[in-house]
């Protein structure tokens, strides 16, 4: 059977990096100390241990101990001082970076907001229904759901990863177009006027941005479902019971 490595060192976990860095710093300023006190101490018998008669000499000896001292201690002081200079940094930046977070997750979700909701989503089928069977024009629902990631524990990377999920669908969608919240994760696109080629390439670019607004690390998954009129369904219900199966899931 297999042994497992052997580890000379503990692991380090992501939640105890902060302080395991200060405890690192205070290690090395330490070390610091106690070589340079170390050094100072064995030079002290050979500086104040000189006979009288090199009385030159002995001065000179006293004058580099002295600076040696010094030196140390202000090399010793710097060191602590940048390191709390990078610590108020560090600390400036992840509130930045929470900040910002919280300004990407209000802007996203006020997108989501603005959109119409499912009560709109039925007023306006209803109209583009009739206008689609007076005219004898095609008309087709494309009702995307979203999945966020395992990996989003965040409800604000969620809400990030749901506004950029809807900005992608909005750059590929053409002015006549619609669409609609159903709810959290789910959306319902109007497509008046395509046929059914014309709507499988909206669909493919549509996936095609939204792949590409997951990121690679795969923020989140999707699935679509399409259904035109008059190919698949001949009442505007039926279309409406489409998008309510997404307005069931949970």
């Amino acid at each position: 059977m297999k042994q497992p490595p052997i580890r000379i060192f503990d692991r380090i976990e992501i939640e105890k990096l902060d302080r395991r860095d200060w405890q690192l710093w205070l290690l090395a300023i330490s070390m610091l100390v106690i070589l340079g006190a170390g050094v100072a101490v064995l030079m002290v018998p050979s500086v104040f241990g000189t006979p009288a008669a090199s009385l030159s000499g002995t001065q000179s000896l006293r004058r580099a101990f002295v600076a040696f001292c010094v030196l140390n201690f202000l090399f010793v002081v710097y060191v602590a001082d940048r390191q709390m200079a990078v610590r108020r940094l560090r600390r400036s930046l992840i509130e930045e970076q929470r900040r910002s977070a919280e300004l990407r997750a209000k802007a996203s979700s006020d997108l989501i907001q603005s959109l119409p909701n499912f009560t709109h989503f039925q007023d306006s089928l209803a109209m583009q229904f009739r206008r689609a069977m007076n005219g004898h024009e095609p008309l087709s629902l494309l009702v995307v759901g979203l999945k966020p990631s395992q990996t989003l524990t965040d409800p604000r990377e969620v809400e990030t990863a749901y506004g950029d999920a809807v900005k992608a669908m909005l750059r590929k969608l053409r002015a006549e177009d619609s669409i609609y919240r159903i709810r959290a994760g789910a959306f319902g696109i109007l497509l008046p006027g395509l046929d059914r080629p014309s709507v499988d390439q909206v669909s493919a670019r549509l996936a095609e941005s939204l792949t590409d607004a997951a990121g690679a690390s795969g923020r989140f998954a999707f699935e679509t479902e399409r259904v035109s009129f008059p190919e698949h369904v001949s009442a505007a219900h039926e279309m409406e019971v489409v998008a309510r199966s997404r307005l069931a899931v949970s």
